[in-house]
């Protein structure tokens, strides 16, 4: 998917709904964490990525005695994924400091992060991305405090140049992690599975550390309030945090920042006063209906729909402009479908089905809100209709997608979750889907997989639902997964969007939903 910039777009800002968000936003919990040991980072072609983590030292309290010279590191560990700020003791021992101390600090995620350091970037996001610091200090001793936050479990201090006259010390380092929540307001699962019980332990240390002044996509990368990711993140802190408050400020955000003819970003900046981005995406714009819908399913407040559901109506308004008068969604390039990362299939039939899933929680909405709703309902029929006459190939009993008429399984899942069919038919379509599309390939993101695990609930596939669960999210626990990923195809581990492993980001929001899916379906 390329890079969308829409400069000339102007945006409103609803100065009332963005007051209301700032007041919503929290208070971040902090957490001095101390490295639980010192390790090395070794080739190993057995691992996954090449290479392994090897314990040198089980604590940091000897940290202090080891005197570091040029071209020499430290590879601290502090036991689990955590973001916030790092600090460390440096002093110089030898003669008096006649140079300063260039110092490279690295921070990772993974250890084929560390590995690869030094190998040569060229990965589609900017390079500034990458999680690294280059430091000139000229007196000794301080204490270092990144002013940077980071996201990571391992962190390298490496020793660029000092002098011959002097080498130096480290001590004392901590990590003050943070988060608007603490894990333990989290009731524990207690499955009667370990592996199922690990895969929601995981989620929801995954859903905690993108948990911070809004919910984020990822702390190591982007740091942005993404509203597909918002989506499924708040479904997660439903069952497990239940922080009303920050979805709502997230609402309230997208909101009170949409273009002058009310279309909503796919994401916004907030680290400083918020910014809509100029990237748009149909179904995302779309899931601003499904999050508040969501939000006052499990809340009921009256006053957040009140504020609201005008600028749902405005998403879905605009949305069934593509929709032609034989009741087909007509995708516009310059608004593209998401669905996944994966661009090996055809989305067409996915933007179908997604306007006929929000059209139905729209209903609801305006049912509460006491709207007429007749239009909606004419266009929920005809969408509901094509897709049955023109999509559906009942001979094969799975939907078609594209002018090619492409089978692939985001299709049929999304028209599963739309309903579009019979409970039957639907029980019936993710049966043919797992004989004949399965197992899965060409998805690239757990994003999508959540979705194909949710389908095959709501269709009453439990059994293969939790075994997905496993294999999927297991499967990153397997190859060393603190929290979950951003991106993983299981036929290719070492797939990344981006085309470099080193700017993926391994603690990723739309990953966390295990904890969600779980604790609905798991009886």
């Amino acid at each position: 998917m390329e890079f969308q910039m829409n400069q000339k777009i102007k945006f409103k800002h609803n100065f009332e709904l963005l007051e209301k968000a700032r007041q919503l936003k929290p208070r971040l919990n902090t957490e001095k964490v101390t490295p639980k040991k010192l390790v090395r980072i070794v080739p190993n072609q057995e691992e996954l990525f090449g290479y392994s983590v090897v314990p040198i030292a089980e604590s940091v309290t000897g940290l202090s005695k080891m005197l570091f010279s040029k071209g020499q590191r430290v590879i601290l560990d502090l036991g689990d994924h955590h973001v916030g700020n790092f600090q460390v003791k440096i002093d110089s021992v030898g003669s008096p400091m006649d140079a300063p101390l260039w110092l490279h600090v690295v921070f990772a995620e993974l250890p084929v992060e560390l590995g690869t350091i030094h190998e040569e970037y060229n990965g589609l996001l900017s390079s500034s991305w990458l999680a690294e610091e280059y430091l000139h200090l000229d007196v000794l001793p301080t204490l270092l405090k990144m002013p940077r936050r980071y996201a990571c479990r391992y962190i390298m201090l490496e020793v660029l140049d000092t002098s011959p006259k002097w080498k130096v010390a480290f001590s004392d380092p901590a990590f003050i992690a943070e988060s608007s929540v603490s894990l333990d307001q989290v009731v524990k699962l207690n499955s009667g599975d370990q592996v199922l019980d690990k895969i929601d332990q995981v989620s929801c240390k995954t859903l905690h550390d993108c948990m911070q002044d809004v919910f984020e996509d990822g702390p190591k990368r982007d740091r942005r309030l993404w509203l597909g990711d918002l989506r499924l993140q708040a479904l997660a802190n439903y069952a497990t945090f239940d922080n009303q408050q920050l979805v709502k400020r997230c609402l309230y955000l997208f909101g009170g920042l949409t273009t002058e003819d009310g279309k909503i970003s796919a994401n916004i900046f907030t680290q400083t006063e918020p910014i809509p981005d100029d990237t748009f995406l149909y179904d995302y714009s779309l899931f601003f209906i499904s999050t508040l819908a969501d939000y006052f399913e499990h809340y009921q407040d009256q006053e957040v729909l009140r504020d609201l559901f005008p600028i749902a109506q405005q998403q879905l308004d605009m949305a069934l402009q593509l929709v032609n008068e034989e009741g087909e969604v007509e995708i516009d390039s310059n608004w593209p479908v998401f669905i996944d990362w994966s661009q090996e299939f055809d989305k067409s039939t996915c933007a179908q089905a997604v306007v006929i899933y929000t059209v139905k929680q729209f209903l609801e909405l305006s049912n509460e809100m006491h709207v007429e709703d007749g239009k909606y309902r004419e266009k929920l029929n005809k969408l509901t209709s094509y897709a049955i006459e023109k999509l559906y190939d009942r001979q094969r009993g799975l939907f078609i997608s594209g002018r090619e008429g492409e089978v692939n399984i985001a299709s049929q899942v999304w028209m599963a979750l739309a309903k579009v069919l019979s409970p039957a038919e639907n029980h019936q379509l993710m049966e043919i889907t797992q004989k004949e599309l399965f197992p899965i390939t060409g998805i690239a993101t757990p994003y999508m997989y959540h979705h194909v695990c949710a389908a095959l609930f709501e269709t009453q596939h439990s059994a293969a639902a939790l075994d997905l669960i496993k294999n999927y999210w297991g499967r990153m626990i397997e190859y060393g997964a603190d929290t979950f990923w951003e991106a993983f195809q299981p036929e290719n581990p070492a797939f990344s969007p981006y085309q470099s492993m080193a700017i993926n980001s391994y603690c990723h929001a739309w990953s966390c939903t295990p904890a969600y899916l779980l604790r609905k379906y798991l009886k």
